[in-house]
């Protein structure tokens, strides 16, 4: 078995193979092309040691340093060749500064859209296990990091290298014996680079799974202010926040105590060898020393001078690629986290069954059409190719269902449920009986361990997923409102809804006449999940949210929980009229809502004790006769 080492090391390399794979897929042609602008910079910033080696040469071979001609003939074309060069060489650095910027910006906009693509994919478990801040901690410090290592890291690496093969290549061919004097000394670089940057690395990983910490702590606090000030639990918070932002302190601080150092002492080392370079020149020129070179040239001045710049430009490129440590560890820790959002396993959907809008005649033939009729059925194709319509009704059956969101606690025992098309079902009990539990289920939000559950007779697995769910109106407990005009939070349970029905739900919901009054009526923007609007209003909202969709099924999760009795009257008339004709699944926190339900099933730890209509109940005086005479509400 490999250890941790080796598998944060294959980590790291899988990591940058995926970086690069996902650059060169989204820019096939413009990464080669800024690879290139790199290089010919690279090459071409190695070409003065060269000039500058045959000008000393030619000046210390030739007495006729005074003349004209001289300068022009022999020293001018060498200063022209290298002026061109760096035109050139300007041109291609200012091309790939431009080329970077755009591909470094692309990547991030493509890579923020596969990931908020794939985490729309991914099931409610997820969200359920994780905390919202740490997610969102991906979209902003880690996508920072990818970026700092993208637009920066990756071409000041490419960059170095070439410099520092090329220096080497044009080092070897003027002298071995100063070539093996400067590597020694880069070696020295390298075991200091690695000891300091180890330890730097380790803590910038530390670094970024801190703050995902501290800005999910935050975002949590920021949702729960109103709790918070309640019960005066301020202090508390400081002193939960003091650990997490003390803990980010001491890994940031860390991390860059290290990375703050690493550069003064590759510097200061490259300082002691550029001397060491020119004692050593100095001693081999005066002892006569035998140069071994591919040149074959002997020491001298002009061999020694152009050294010594070679070695400074030499390690200071290897001081470059050191000093990118930090940033491609930290973008590594960030891509990684990334990555692992991405590669969340997705919502499994194994349907193949689709709601389609049908047009049905007399006799009970279904025809699909594209119009919106108000009618349903489901697609249901077979295995040799034929395809069968099934009228959606709103039969929905759960047979001996057993689910556990957790192994080994058990929330739900063998629970059957029996909703026939345009009834009215509604679950009481305590909280955590299972309630919303089994309304989960019906959404397939998550899957039972045991049991069936059946929709117009069909296995809900075979439906797929979203046309299921779009065959389901929902009012949550929890109200959800998005930034954008009242108008738009309605049409958001059906995006295709006209102006017209909009406000027609509205006043089925009972939401119509506070909407009516605020500022800019129903174009009035609602921001922060509608703080503007009280609680009650924002239910409405909601409620009119799922009577615009129109569906034949209809579930309310504590629908009127946040409503006062008057208003509550109010929308009884109208919830009353959006249930007309659909089956609708009620969670109760007032019994007097469940009142009229053809069939009341009351629940207590996960089994359902009773079911039967409000007058059935009463007479059998168990659990629901207590809970209606002795308080109207179980909380």
């Amino acid at each position: 078995m490999k250890n941790d080492t080796a598998v944060k090391k294959e980590n790291k390399k899988s990591t940058i193979k995926r970086i690069l794979k996902m650059l060169i897929s989204f820019y096939p042609v413009l990464i080669p092309v800024t690879a290139i602008c790199i290089i010919f910079s690279a090459i071409v910033s190695v070409m003065p040691a060269v000039v500058s080696q045959e000008i000393y040469a030619i000046l210390n071979n030739n007495a006729n340093l005074g003349k004209w001609d001289f300068v022009f003939g022999e020293i001018m074309p060498l200063i022209i060749i290298l002026i061109v060069v760096y035109l050139l060489s300007l041109a291609s650095i200012t091309l790939y500064t431009q080329l970077m910027a755009y591909i470094t910006q692309g990547f991030l906009y493509k890579t923020r859209g596969k990931m908020f693509d794939g985490m729309q994919n991914l099931p409610i478990k997820y969200f359920d296990t994780h905390k919202h801040g740490d997610i969102m901690s991906h979209y902003t410090n880690d996508i920072d990091t990818l970026r700092e290592l993208v637009s920066r890291a990756i071409p000041t690496l490419l960059q170095s290298c070439v410099i520092v093969v090329g220096v080497l290549a044009v080092m070897l061919y003027y002298s071995v014996w100063m070539t093996l004097i400067v590597l020694a000394g880069v070696v020295v670089m390298m075991l200091v680079s690695k000891k300091i940057g180890g330890g730097s690395a380790k803590y910038f990983v530390r670094q970024q799974k801190s703050i995902g910490a501290s800005e999910g702590f935050v975002q949590e606090m920021m949702n729960g202010q109103k709790v918070i000030k309640v019960f005066n639990h301020e202090k508390e918070c400081e002193e939960d926040f003091e650990k997490i932002n003390e803990q980010l302190f001491k890994d940031s601080s860390k991390a860059h105590a290290y990375a703050n150092v690493l550069g003064p002492i590759i510097m200061n080392i490259g300082n002691i060898l550029y001397v060491i370079v020119a004692v050593c020149g100095g001693l081999f020129i005066l002892s006569n020393f035998e140069n071994l070179s591919i040149s074959g040239k002997v020491f001298s001045i002009s061999i020694v001078v152009p050294f010594m710049n070679m070695t400074k430009q030499f390690t200071g490129n290897v001081n470059q690629v050191s000093q990118q440590i930090n940033v491609i560890v930290m973008g590594l820790a960030g891509a990684q986290r990334i990555f692992e959002l991405m590669d969340q396993e997705p919502e499994v959907d194994d349907g193949y069954v689709t709601l389609v809008n049908a047009e049905i005649d007399e006799e009970g033939n279904i025809t699909e059409t594209e119009k919106r009729t108000g009618k349903w059925a489901w697609k249901h194709p077979h295995h040799d190719g034929t395809l069968t319509y099934t009228q959606l009704k709103g039969d929905v059956r759960l047979v001996n269902v057993d689910f556990s969101y957790k192994e080994g606690r058990q929330i739900l025992y063998g629970v059957s449920v029996y909703a026939e098309p345009g009834q009215k079902v509604a679950f009481v009990g305590a909280t955590g009986a299972g309630k919303t539990t089994i309304t989960n289920l019906i959404n397939c939000f998550y899957n039972i361990e045991d049991g069936k559950i059946r929709y117009d007779g069909i296995n809900i697995n075979k439906i797929k997923k979203a046309d299921l769910r779009r065959s389901l109106g929902i009012v949550l407990q929890e109200t959800n409102l998005f930034t954008g005009t009242v108008m738009e939070n309605i049409r958001y349970g059906r995006l295709d809804a006209t102006d017209e029905e909009c406000i027609e739900a509205a006043k089925l919901s009972g939401a119509d006449d506070f909407i009516t009054r605020l500022p800019d009526g129903y174009e009035t923007e609602l921001t922060n999940n509608g703080a503007n609007l009280s609680q009650g209003q924002r239910q409405l909202i909601a409620i009119a949210r799922a009577a615009v969709a129109d569906p034949p099924v209809m579930i309310l999760d504590e629908a009127t929980s946040s409503i006062d009795t008057r208003t509550e009257a109010i929308v009884q008339k109208g919830m009353d009229r959006l249930m007309e004709g659909r089956t609708v699944f009620v969670i109760a926190h007032r019994l007097s809502t469940v009142k009229n339900s053809d069939v009341i099933m009351v629940l207590e730890n996960g089994r359902i004790i009773e079911r039967g209509d409000h007058d059935k109940l009463i007479s059998e005086k168990g659990t629901y006769y207590r809970l209606y005479t002795g308080a109207f509400e179980l909380e």
